[in-house]
């Protein structure tokens, strides 16, 4: 791996990583099914839910992570947000549970993402599918893999082979561009679309080449950290829906493999 000065042993930091995403996705296990109304609310729309099971995986995830790296910050979806600085300080990007609408249905695509930056470069990723079984990790210049096997994207080149995905905004009746016009886009020219219901897992997916591009809006850093460097891991391109560098806090992204990457970017309208 070829990862910054400031991040030390990376092999250990990644196995570490993924220890603690597995042990958050046992605890999400726990939960699953058993959720009490009581548990849940509402955040921005009665869409876009937090639970539980989600605040006390992010606690167990940031516990862990402080403890193993004390001077990095951290930027978690639900709790822990540590200031921005000018400097270069490590940075984990933590979704403790990405797919929490699905996990409050009892439907097994939810995750646990984990991202490590430096600036705006990735460092290490993991995305881990608790009920599905599967780990995804990757280290910057390492390669990808799942369950300790390397991973590498599609060489799907053509829309009517692809297999495309893509999510939509909790608050889609609000904004301009809901995305809806984008999926209409594609729709009659490819294979087939999925909606997953988590980004964790739609670049996680792409990585191993089960999706051949995936692109979505209005996301959050949390949203996208961990599975876009297994994308790049795996062969694959990451940028946002202008071809830029700027698909972490930007709010959009657009991943697939190399064919076909530019042929979907140019269609998405943000």
């Amino acid at each position: 791996m070829k990862l910054h000065e400031s991040i030390g042993d990376g092999e250990e930091l990644l196995e570490a990583a993924v220890r603690a995403a597995e042990e958050s996705g046992e605890l999400l296990l726990s939960y699953l099914g058993r959720l009490q109304n009581s548990q849940i609310r509402r955040k921005s729309s009665a869409r876009d839910l937090v639970t539980e099971a989600d605040v006390e995986s992010e606690r167990l995830l940031v516990n862990t992570l402080r403890g193993l790296t004390p001077d990095f910050h951290i930027e978690a979806e639900e709790e822990v947000q540590d200031a921005l600085t000018l400097d270069e300080r490590p940075r984990w990007f933590l979704d403790p549970l990405d797919g929490t609408v699905n996990f409050v249905h009892g439907l097994p695509a939810f995750a646990v993402s984990i991202g490590l930056f430096v600036g705006n470069q990735p460092q290490l990723a993991v995305v881990h599918l608790p009920r599905l079984g599967e780990t995804f990790s990757a280290g910057l210049g390492g390669g990808a893999f799942l369950n300790g096997a390397r991973i590498s994207v599609s060489e799907v080149d053509s829309l009517g082979e692809a297999i495309l995905a893509t999510g939509f905004p909790y608050r889609r009746n609000e904004l301009e561009h809901s995305n809806l016009e984008n999926f209409n886009r594609f729709f009659y020219d490819v294979r087939g679309m999925r909606r997953m219901g988590s980004a964790a897992i739609d670049l996680a997916y792409v990585a191993a080449g089960r999706l051949d591009a995936y692109w979505e809006l209005h996301l959050s850093p949390h949203d996208v950290a961990g599975g876009a460097l297994l994308v790049r891991e795996a062969g694959g391109l990451v940028t946002d829906a202008d071809g830029g560098e700027d698909w972490l806090r930007g709010g959009h992204i657009v991943a697939a493999g190399r064919g076909l990457h530019e042929v979907v970017r140019e269609r998405v309208v943000h």
